[in-house]
């Protein structure tokens, strides 16, 4: 009887502080991994600064990269972009789960976003294909004052730590330096 054997995981998690080259590093790796890329961007345009952060990232990008818009359903996003022979660069997970518990009236979430939470989980441990993800490292300061903020920065840091466990390689940049954490 042949054995079959499963394709090796190839997960790279990358954070870091604001400003810390997190972007263009997970973009480098994208582009040197002569694969084709879907770029999976989750940020929402709330006001003119923001806007011309993104417009920054476009002009970065390639123009031949597919993009894909998931502020809310990364899962799904993630789930249709991810096949063999394929890179996806997510954008960021920081800014996906703002917009969970964050929605953009100002109104209150309706319930903990627990499910979109644990689908994007389960599909990041199935997903085939080179798979990059990056985030944002917010809990190195104080206990930030407030409910709602502390939620957030426990949250990213319990997301943070489950896609770190499920890399094969995770990457800390400081000041614009890749500082190898794992694999």
């Amino acid at each position: 009887m042949a054995m079959t054997s499963a394709p090796l995981r190839d997960l790279t998690f990358i954070l870091g502080g604001a400003r810390s080259g997190k972007s263009a590093h997970a973009e480098r790796l994208a582009a040197e991994s002569g694969l084709p890329v879907t770029y999976v961007a989750t940020a929402r345009i709330g006001d003119a600064e923001f806007e011309a952060r993104i417009a920054h990232h476009r002009e970065r990008r390639p123009d031949h990269w597919k993009l894909v818009e998931a502020p809310l359903d990364l899962a799904g996003a993630l789930r249709s972009a991810a096949r063999e022979e394929h890179c996806v660069l997510i954008d960021c997970l920081t800014l996906w789960l703002a917009n969970l518990l964050c929605p953009p009236d100002g109104a209150e979430p309706h319930a903990f976003p627990q499910q979109a939470l644990d689908a994007f989980d389960y599909v990041l441990a199935e997903a085939p294909g080179k798979i990059i993800v990056v985030s944002n490292e917010i809990g190195l300061g104080v206990v930030p004052l407030g409910s709602v903020t502390r939620l957030y920065v426990d949250e990213l840091g319990r997301l943070n730590q489950r896609v770190a466990a499920a890399s094969t390689r995770a990457t800390l940049m400081v000041a614009g330096l890749p500082l190898a954490l794992k694999g």
